[in-house]
């Protein structure tokens, strides 16, 4: 009678799942044991800050809901206790007499280290997930990566997409060993009506957006102003829902707009919204096959740019104190819920490396603690294509101007005035650059600028060719 673990990682669900669905085929064929394991792993959780670790920890309670309805559980152990995963888990298995284990691939350098380690020592088998594609399957005719976007997605397309597997999981699991687990951690939560955790929690997100905002996100996307995203990245980051089932349905919807010129814009923003997936299998890959950027930047020429050691600018950057309400807007958002605008995001690193001459490195390090969806390949690639130093990047010499993008995508100015308090009675003539006002409308607005709200922390002008200069003296 075989005991199959199945180690959970990044795939907190049990639809479309490969790597439970062949534990439960090794447990249910020998009438064996199913053994549903999460490890605490100190390495990981060192890098995620209290918003993730809340949404992780809530996913597992979610997780372990759910396997209870089925008669099974979910079994935690913190490798902080054990000396390392590795050992957490091969004494699991000695405790259980586990033959075999079953798991997700995780495709990050640290994950790979990892679980090459493991299949050298216990018996792990790896099942595709994370990606729609393994990393390693989307290349170039001679077999090279791709490292500019528009070709791997073109290739990416063309091959055959693995749909989702929808057969009804068993309703009674194998029986799980009894083996002690210990309790879920009980740090402090922060607020969790933004992103409520769990499978079902991922499911009915993705239903309401498919259901109407994605047919207007081509444009909608990119508004601060208005619920125009899935807000789906969390989800998808720790496996609550499947890359492969949000694709599926993505597709599905495409399939059902109805023809004529408001069916084309439709159809625009669904194909946009299933790109952005792809960007996502994209900076996968580009991690998978150069793990070296996440310690350097991709394009060698780069690497030396000289710059700007400073303290004082990068934590009014961290704290919303820059003085350009957008960036200080957003910077606040992401503080306070562990989220951020994908437009924000490129608006406040822009302002970093661009404004402040900031090692973008230092920003990326930031959202990684700061973020609820903290993905190492796309915060990464995110970083690198705005701060113009990556593969698919956007030319270094550009540069987000941050009052025209916040009239642009906050024209009325509700996104700046729901995290500024300092700015609710600054004429809307103004908000955008509140240093603008003269000091009688200062008085009027009781937002006396350096005192109320900060005067802005560098001319923009001046910060834009300072960077342009410094990129160019480093080979850009």
């Amino acid at each position: 009678m075989i005991t199959a673990i199945w180690w959970i990682r990044r795939d907190l669900r049990l639809a479309d799942n490969p790597a439970l669905r062949e534990a439960l085929q090794a447990a249910l064929g020998d009438g064996g044991h199913l053994l549903p394991v999460f490890i605490l792993d100190p390495v990981l959780l060192a890098t995620a800050g209290p918003h993730k670790q809340a949404f992780l920890f809530d996913g597992l309670r979610r997780l372990d809901e759910s396997l209870r309805t089925r008669g099974s559980r979910l079994v935690l152990r913190d490798a902080r206790r054990s000396g390392g995963v590795l050992p957490a888990l091969a004494a699991l298995a000695a405790e259980t007499g586990t033959q075999v284990i079953f798991a997700g691939e995780d495709h990050t350098p640290y994950a790979r280290r990892r679980d090459n380690l493991a299949a050298s020592r216990l018996p792990l088998r790896l099942a595709a997930d994370g990606t729609i594609f393994p990393p390693g399957w989307v290349h170039k005719p001679g077999g090279a990566p791709y490292t500019v976007y528009t070709p791997y997605k073109n290739a990416w397309k063309a091959l055959p997409f693995p749909a989702p597997v929808d057969n009804p999981l068993p309703s009674h699991f194998p029986p799980c060993p009894d083996v002690p687990s210990e309790p879920f951690p009980a740090e402090a939560k922060p607020d969790a009506t933004l992103f409520p955790a769990g499978e079902e929690q991922a499911s009915l997100r993705l239903e309401r957006f498919l259901a109407g905002p994605v047919y207007a996100y081509a444009e909608g996307r990119n508004r601060l102003d208005q619920p125009g995203t899935s807000t789906l990245s969390p989800y998808l980051h720790l496996g609550m829902l499947s890359a492969r089932r949000a694709y599926a349905a993505g597709l599905k919807a495409l399939a059902a707009i109805p023809s004529g010129l408001a069916g084309e814009e439709a159809r625009r923003g669904c194909q946009v919204w299933l790109d952005e997936l792809i960007w996502r299998e994209f900076y996968a890959s580009i991690l998978f096959h150069f793990p070296e950027v996440a310690k350097q930047a991709f394009n060698p020429r780069l690497r030396q740019v000289a710059w700007n050691a400073d303290p004082a600018g990068f934590s009014a950057w961290q704290e919303g104190r820059t003085g350009y309400p957008v960036v200080d807007a957003a910077m606040r958002a992401l503080a306070q819920t562990g989220w951020m605008h994908n437009r924000a995001r490129m608006i406040t690193a822009s302002f970093l490396v661009k404004d402040l001459l900031i090692n973008w490195q230092e920003g990326e390090r930031w959202f990684m603690t700061c973020l609820v969806d903290g993905d190492l390949a796309s915060n990464n690639g995110g970083w690198q294509w705005t701060a113009g130093v990556g593969t698919d990047a956007a030319p270094y010499f550009r540069v987000f101007n941050p009052v025209l993008q916040s009239q642009k995508f906050d024209p009325s100015g509700s996104f700046l005035r729901a995290w500024l308090p300092e700015l609710a009675d600054v004429p809307l003539e103004y908000l955008h650059a509140p240093w603008l006002m003269p000091k009688a409308e200062q008085s009027a607005a009781r937002c006396r600028i350096g005192s109320d709200y900060p005067a802005p922390l560098i001319d923009h002008a001046f910060a834009k060719e300072r960077a342009l200069e410094a990129f160019k003296r480093a080979g850009g």
